[in-house]
């Protein structure tokens, strides 16, 4: 019996004793098995600055965890040993979510991220997470690349607090020759995501050659700022050599600051530039009085002048979530 998952845009037809696309769901007697359920490969506590979150609840841990495989196959990805491996390929931990929510609690965060590969394929082992911790009052962050369908997405992030979606272009050939994905289901994922009231920052990973045309960046720009609003927290982040596309070289730091300042040339108020140590776009700036309302280097946060989400200096009200 062939099964059909209508999880992702994918829409993998799966027949008996097979898996999906992601590698995460087997077709056992002619049900869809979630094969890496409560069986994280990743437990850390991060700083909430790593995922990258800039406007919410900055200076706090997350409980941070990774579950193997990935619907998407990028040619850079920085994870891969994880992300393109099925979870009987990698060491796991054996976390039920109750059990994981405690440790969050007991290790005093906040926050449960779900990250480091793509939390939609262990969709049900977030699910039933999140609604734990949204019962003891901790929050949920998903670390994605928004690659879900609407109904899914919908259900999901009903749970979810704050998100960081990785849009990894504004371009589809892009999608479809470095990541096989495609576009527009991501686009529509940020819009729903926006809609149910999430806290939502992007980042864009600019890539040398590939998706550094600053004509897109300007587009990708000026749909955020008309879809998802011009207080969305925007992060450029240096690329790396890494997996597939180590025939490329870093990301220069003028190319980012130039997209940044397209980004801010395009009304976007708060433009983040990540992987480069030392920067001034590491920090928050107020969009009125031009002051560092938050002060940073790398992931510590030097200085905090945002009182009742406001500018302490002129007033300014600064969008994001700064109380637990």
């Amino acid at each position: 019996m062939i099964i059909e998952c209508e999880l992702c845009p994918k829409g993998c037809r799966i027949p008996e004793g097979k898996s999906g696309d992601c590698r995460a769901r087997v077709n056992l007697d002619g049900r869809l098995i979630s094969v890496n359920y409560a069986r994280p490969c990743a437990v850390h506590i991060d700083p909430i600055e790593k995922k990258p979150l800039a406007h919410y609840l900055p200076g706090t841990p997350v409980f941070s965890l990774a579950a193997a495989g990935c619907n998407l196959h990028c040619k850079n990805c920085q994870n891969w040993q994880i992300s393109q491996s099925p979870a009987w390929e990698t060491s796991n931990y054996v976390l039920e979510p109750g059990e994981l929510v405690r440790m969050a609690a007991e290790k005093g965060c906040p926050s449960i991220a779900y990250t480091y590969t793509e939390p939609s394929i262990y969709y049900e082992y977030v699910f039933d997470t999140a609604g734990l911790a949204r019962d003891r009052g901790i929050k949920n962050v998903m670390v994605t690349a928004g690659y879900l369908n609407p109904i899914p997405t919908r259900k999901l992030y009903s749970l979810i607090d704050a998100s960081n979606t990785d849009l990894k272009s504004f371009d589809d050939r892009f999608y479809r020759e470095i990541c096989d994905a495609t576009l527009a289901p991501v686009l529509e994922n940020l819009t729903i995501q926006r809609e149910l009231g999430v806290w939502v920052e992007v980042t864009n990973l600019v890539i040398p050659t590939l998706n550094d045309d600053m004509k897109l960046i300007r587009k990708m720009c000026s749909w955020i700022k008309n879809n998802l609003g011009d207080y969305t927290p925007l992060h450029f982040s240096r690329f790396n050599p890494m997996y597939k596309l180590r025939n490329l070289p870093p990301t220069p730091a003028e190319t980012l600051y130039n997209a940044r300042k397209e980004a801010m040339d395009a009304g976007l108020k708060y433009v983040y530039i990540g992987n480069i140590l030392s920067n001034e776009a590491e920090s928050t700036f107020c969009p009125s009085c031009g002051n560092a309302v938050i002060g940073r280097t790398g992931y510590r946060i030097n200085s905090i002048k945002i009182k009742d989400s406001k500018c302490t200096y002129c007033g300014e009200k600064i969008e994001g979530v700064w109380k637990r």
